[in-house]
């Protein structure tokens, strides 16, 4: 399948505890191959980032480790 038409097929999802404001929160939608894309919930009309599952896990753990000012 496309990428694009993965892109647009998605189901994306964002962390519970984002709040419902929509601001400073990221959505994630997994693709096939292990692939991740990764939007801004403010621009979802912008193109994603799509990103390899283990630069994704590798992202995911510095969050948790506080690795990010965020």
């Amino acid at each position: 399948m496309d990428v694009n038409d993965e892109l647009s097929a998605a189901a994306w999802r964002k962390a519970t505890k984002s709040g419902s404001n929509g601001g400073d929160c990221i959505e994630v939608a997994p693709l096939s191959g292990g692939r991740v894309a990764i939007r801004d919930t403010e621009s979802p009309g912008q193109a994603p980032f799509v990103v390899t599952a283990s630069v994704w896990d590798a992202f995911v753990d510095g969050a948790k480790r506080g690795e990010f000012d965020f």
